[in-house]
């Protein structure tokens, strides 16, 4: 008798200690369930896209429409500048200039990815149009025309290498002065920033380029 209502007693403490622990078990859980949204996500992230707290803006704080036009011109004026970039394979001997043509292809696509994040995280076209506007190749400085690019590319040897460097020099100019622009009157902190690098980067191009010319 004394055995039995010792272990009777003993299976009613462990129920009530395994009781115990589930009850304690569903309480943390439904405080972790009451608790975690407003402890892990913040108010303004509610409204965000799906994906927004993984790929956060490329281009964060205020922007104007000079940073708009900035990133809209700069794309298809880095993207000739690839085009001119291109034709150097199997044309260019000068190593200066293979050395400046792996460099502008080192940069300049990134650059464009990058300009192309701002546009679409500031819900604006890619580009400002090719056709008589800033997209045509007599609307920005520095572009060349269908001639030139045609010129450029029936050259060959030390005529590609001077013929190149006379154009990209024109080219890079045209550059700096629209990122000189954008370090006037653009408001975005991002697109300042590579406005600088342009003007850095490029202007150094630039000289390296005249050198180029003094030598052939």
């Amino acid at each position: 008798m004394h055995m039995r209502a010792f272990t009777h007693r003993a299976t009613r403490v462990s129920a009530l200690v395994g009781a115990a622990a589930a009850t304690g078990l569903l309480l943390t859980a439904c405080g972790a369930d009451d608790t975690a949204p407003s402890a892990s996500v913040p108010p303004s992230a509610t409204a965000a896209a799906p994906g927004a707290a993984a790929s956060p803006a490329p281009a964060p704080g205020p922007f104007n429409d000079a940073d708009v036009m900035f990133a809209q011109m700069m794309i298809p004026h880095h993207e000739q500048a690839l085009e001119m970039a291109e034709l150097a394979d199997g044309r260019a001997e000068d190593p200066g200039v293979k050395r400046l043509v792996a460099a502008i292809e080192r940069a300049q696509g990134p650059e464009i990815r990058t300009m192309r994040a701002w546009l679409a995280g500031w819900g604006r076209p890619g580009s400002a149009g090719h056709g008589g506007g800033h997209g045509s190749g007599h609307g920005m400085a520095g572009m060349m025309s269908e001639q030139d690019m045609k010129d450029l590319a029936a050259a060959g040897g030390e005529e590609f290498d001077r013929t190149f460097a006379e154009l990209m020099i024109a080219h890079h100019e045209g550059a700096v002065a629209m990122a000189e622009d954008e370090r006037k009157n653009g408001l975005n902190p991002t697109a300042r920033k590579l406005a600088d690098d342009v003007v850095r980067t490029q202007s150094a191009e630039v000289a390296e380029l005249r050198k180029v010319l003094d030598r052939l």
